[in-house]
């Protein structure tokens, strides 16, 4: 039996009909492109670039939860936790506004690795949570996002942080350029960095195999022989690395660090995977999926802003993309089914 190949026209087609979200947002941004000044320039593809860079490290860590059928509602806090961590320790010491006045100035590396170690901790109690107490992942995560807020708000006295080291603020808004005209931000290489590490281990390394295996189906994977709880384990720990770096690059990001920050980023991070093909049926996923994802859903937010449409509206417009993901991931599995 012959079988019929596709012409361009026709993947062209499937393609569209696959990442409806996807085209429908780069046709706005055209769009906007050409009746707003600006909108094509350095500055504002320097701004998407720097925002898409951080988000995608957050959506790293939450694809693994999500090809594996969980989710980790505790991501924006995680985040907001490592930026207040990040932000105390990164003070300059003769900053008057010190948080911790007994601690000396720190070696902004080692307080990544801090960072990193705390991430790695809090990963690991949602790990437990999920895989020892047997807890669903929305309801552990859910009530270890409440916890790591409230800690928060505790070592932060609930105030604003600032007073940064320079060399933190100017190493992680460094760019290659000049300002005025063509340049790229360091955040871009550090993205790229870690989408190419997380690229080789979803698709080069048993760890990614099994995730997938995971993902599809759990019993079948365990008598495989996949150890599902060590897996697990992984994928949250490794999800709160993730969180620890995105929140200190934020704090330097944004020049200065409180509770708050983060806020509702799990919620971006989920429906950037959404939107770049990330299953919540499980088992689906990719890398560059994961990035164009989270750049149209940032893109989506510098559209709005250059409509001047009211920022609270935002919500709206990013709550229905949000729900319009999700419903077409569904049709898309009940098609397949």
């Amino acid at each position: 039996m012959e079988v019929k190949k596709e012409n361009f026209a026709q993947k062209f087609v499937k393609l569209v009909t696959r990442n409806p979200i996807v085209f429908l947002l780069l046709i706005a941004a055209v769009v906007v492109g050409c009746i707003k000044d600006n909108f094509f320039s350095w500055a504002n593809l320097s701004n998407l670039i720097s925002n898409t860079a951080v988000r995608f490290l957050i959506a790293l860590g939450v694809s693994g939860c999500l090809i594996t059928k969980g989710t980790d509602l505790s991501a924006g806090r995680q985040v907001g936790f490592a930026a207040v961590i990040a932000g105390i320790l990164c003070q300059r010491g003769d900053y008057t506004g010190r948080l911790w006045k007994t601690v000396p100035e720190m070696n902004i590396f080692l307080v990544l690795l801090i960072c990193i170690v705390i991430g790695f901790i809090w990963g690991a109690v949602n790990g437990v949570i999920i895989t020892k107490l047997h807890v669903p992942p929305f309801i552990a995560t859910l009530g270890t996002q409440t916890i790591i807020y409230g800690i928060s708000l505790v070592i932060s006295d609930a105030q604003p942080i600032g007073g940064f080291q320079k060399i933190y603020t100017q190493l992680i808004n460094g760019r290659i350029g000049s300002p005025r005209s063509f340049h790229l931000p360091y955040l871009l290489f550090v993205a790229l960095v870690f989408g190419i590490i997380f690229w080789v281990i979803y698709n080069k390394t048993r760890f990614g195999k099994y995730m997938y295996a995971i993902g599809g189906n759990e019993v079948a994977a365990e008598v495989s022989g996949v150890n599902t709880t060590r897996t697990l384990m992984r994928i949250y720990i490794t999800a709160g690395i993730m969180y620890a770096i995105a929140g200190y690059l934020l704090a330097a990001k944004s020049g200065g660090a409180s509770a708050s920050l983060g806020q509702g980023y799990e919620l971006e991070a989920i429906a950037g995977c959404t939107i770049g093909g990330v299953s919540t049926t499980g088992g689906i996923g990719t890398v560059p999926g994961i990035l164009i994802g989270v750049l149209v859903f940032e893109l989506l937010k510098i559209i709005t802003q250059f409509l001047g449409i009211n920022p609270y509206y935002n919500y709206v417009v990013q709550g229905l993309v949000i729900v319009l993901a999700v419903a077409l991931d569904i049709r898309k599995y009940i098609a397949k089914k």
